[in-house]
Order: C-alpha cells, then sequence, then structure tokens
C-alpha cells in the first residue's frame, strides 16, 4: 500500500488508547508528529493547538479533529469481581458483547473481555434482544473484587476497545478502531506537516480536540483560543453503503463528504459552495450528506466568538462506534487533497466572502 508513513501515523493513532478525559496517549502522538511544525499549546480541558503563519496573520484558518473515541468509564466493582460500565460516547448494545476491552489503570492497561452470556442459556426471546449497557460487565478474569483491586483496577478508570490496526485483503481498505476520529487527527497532521514547505495566504491551527464524544466540549474551549474566521471539521464519518440502504451519501472509494446537515450545525453555504468549486478544480470527486442523526466539533465551533463560518469534510467509514471500522485509502488521499488545497486559497478576500450579508 502506497504512503507508508501516512498508514503508520494512522496506525499508531488508530490503536493508541484515547477515551473521552483520557487523551493523553493520542495527544503524545502529535506533539511527536507536529514537533517543529507550529507553535503548539492547550487549553485546560487538553486540546492541542498547532499554529503557523503563513504570509498573513489573517484569516484564522483552524482544522479541527478531535482526539477522543468512544468508550467507557468503570462504574463499579461486584463482589465477583466484574466491572459494570458507563458509556463514554453513544454505543449500541449489539457490537459489544464478547469483544476485548482495556481497563486504563494507573499501572497501566489490564485486559479483560465484555462478558456475553452462551446461547445455551438464554431463551428465544432473550436471543432476540438487544442488552442494555447497564446489564453487562467486563470480566477481567477475576473472581473477587479484591483481585480486581489488586490489578489496580478502580471506580472511575476508562476502558477502551482492544483492536490491532490491519490492512484487509482487498487492496486499499483497511481496518482499525477509532476512525472516528484517527483519521481526522491523521489529516491535520499531515495537513499542517505539508505546510512547512508550501505557501498559505493566512494563518493554520490544527486542533486536535478532546471530548468530542461527550458533546464537542473540546472544541469550545479551544476556540476561545483559536479565534477562528474559518474552521475546518475534519472527521471519520459513517458510511452508509450496506446492504439494505438506499440514497447513499457516505461510500467508500467514492471521495470524502462534505456535509450540508446534521441536527446540530448548518455549515456555511459559501463556503460549502467554496469547496465544492476547490474539489472541481483539484478533480478531487466529493459526497455530499444531509444527516437526520450525529453532530460534530461545528456544533460549538460554528457558535464560538461572533460566529464561524464551518464545514464537516469526512472520510467514509464503515462501523463507526464499534470495536473494528472500515475505511478506502483512497478516500484518506483525495480529502488530503482537497484540505491542503482550501488551505492554499483560503485568503482574507475569500473568508469575506463567507460571511459578508449585505
Amino acid at each position: 500500500m502506497p504512503d507508508d508513513r501516512s498508514i503508520e501515523l494512522l496506525r499508531s493513532l488508530s490503536e493508541a488508547a484515547g477515551p473521552p478525559g483520557a487523551e493523553d496517549e493520542v495527544r503524545a502522538i502529535v506533539h511527536r508528529t507536529l514537533d517543529g511544525a507550529g507553535s503548539i499549546r492547550h487549553d485546560r480541558l487538553g486540546s492541542l493547538l498547532c499554529e503557523k503563519r503563513g504570509s498573513s496573520d489573517t484569516p484564522r484558518v483552524v482544522l479541527d479533529s478531535h482526539l477522543d473515541e468512544v468508550g467507557f468509564m468503570v462504574q463499579s466493582i461486584s463482589p465477583e469481581g466484574k466491572l459494570a460500565l458507563v458509556a463514554l460516547g453513544g454505543w449500541w448494545g449489539h457490537v459489544l458483547l464478547g469483544q476485548r476491552v482495556d481497563v486504563l489503570t494507573a499501572n497501566g492497561p489490564v485486559p479483560g473481555v465484555i462478558g456475553a452470556t452462551p446461547p445455551h442459556f438464554l431463551s428465544p426471546e432473550e436471543r432476540q434482544t438487544v442488552l442494555a449497557l447497564d446489564k453487562m460487565y467486563v470480566d477481567v478474569g477475576a473472581s473477587a473484587a479484591g483481585e480486581v483491586e489488586a490489578l489496580g483496577v478502580q471506580v472511575g478508570d476508562p476502558v477502551v476497545p482492544h483492536t490491532s490496526f490491519r490492512a484487509m485483503a482487498v487492496d486499499g481498505i483497511v481496518s482499525g478502531k477509532a476512525f472516528d476520529d484517527r483519521v481526522g487527527v491523521c489529516l491535520m497532521c499531515e495537513t499542517m506537516l505539508a505546510l512547512g514547505d508550501r505557501d498559505h495566504p493566512n494563518t493554520v491551527i490544527g486542533v486536535g480536540a478532546v471530548q468530542e464524544e461527550l458533546g464537542s466540549r473540546g472544541a469550545g474551549t479551544a476556540s476561545e483560543l483559536t479565534r477562528p474566521d474559518v474552521a475546518i471539521v475534519l472527521e471519520g464519518t459513517p458510511a452508509d453503503d450496506l446492504p439494505g440502504q438506499s440514497d447513499r451519501q457516505g461510500a467508500l472509494g467514492r471521495g470524502p463528504q462534505v456535509r450540508l446537515f446534521d441536527p446540530t450545525a448548518v455549515p456555511n453555504r459559501r463556503l460549502v459552495q467554496f469547496v465544492r468549486e476547490v474539489a472541481r478544480d483539484a478533480g478531487v470527486a466529493v459526497q455530499l450528506a444531509v444527516r437526520r442523526t450525529g453532530g460534530t466539533d461545528a456544533a460549538t465551533i460554528h457558535r464560538s466568538g461572533a460566529g464561524v463560518a464551518a464545514v464537516v469534510i469526512g472520510v467514509p467509514v464503515r462501523y463507526i462506534h464499534s470495536h473494528v471500522s472500515l475505511l478506502q485509502w483512497s478516500d484518506y488521499l483525495a480529502a488530503r487533497r482537497l484540505v491542503l488545497e482550501l488551505v492554499a486559497r483560503l485568503d482574507d478576500d475569500r473568508a469575506a466572502t463567507f460571511t459578508h450579508y449585505v
């Protein structure tokens, strides 16, 4: 597969543990990757900001991504040594039972499995039911609470899926966990690195925001520091090229997705049109999405300050918010090319047109 450096960056980001509020491992990778690419600082929640000035202080263009992934937290430890969970982000019970996880303790990760009752012990009715998360538990192999505590596991410890990154047999398809939004983090990092030897008529701030999966919290605090004029939100968006789905707007292999609407944000229409024009000029096919559900960091960024022209560009990913997702590498490369072209053309005059309402 081409672009070995890019693939290895995505691999390291995907395999890193980073649930909301515990993004340290992912943030450390971004720090190492962006060392020398710009001036790095943080907000008080832990979001990372990497700023690079081009030929002008303005417009201030934010490339937003989020460091965190959906995960869990240990809610309690039973006398039998089983761990009850609360969700950090949106999960569907069908994708959880029998899956491997890591409990992130102060002493290091402790492996566990989400318990699954064998079908031999289930009634026909129970086999047709989606088990609620509060009925699930993590089994670390212990038979008593004391054994769990001896491993260093405590109430409040984060829990994350345990999944290895790998290439699929079909060329160009890779699988792993947390592509929502490690693919966006990878795009942000690679764009910031590419700007090192490119002219750009603006100041670009790459953001790795925390706690997106709990309501885009880090994006809000980061915006207090970045003060963006334009925001490009980079995401791993849910692919809909699945059996039984019609009117597909996020198929693998058809290019990056430009979101026109979700319940949390209406993007700036002039900015969307600009993105489409740049994509056409660059020969990048894009998919347009109108979403009935979901949301991104655009939810808080576009409402920051006096308002920000924002747009969401996503790489379609099958099976997000599960242990294993799939993406097509050509979609990633097309998104990277599009973002670089956008940054190269976003000058003061262009940015002013997005919010000129006379």
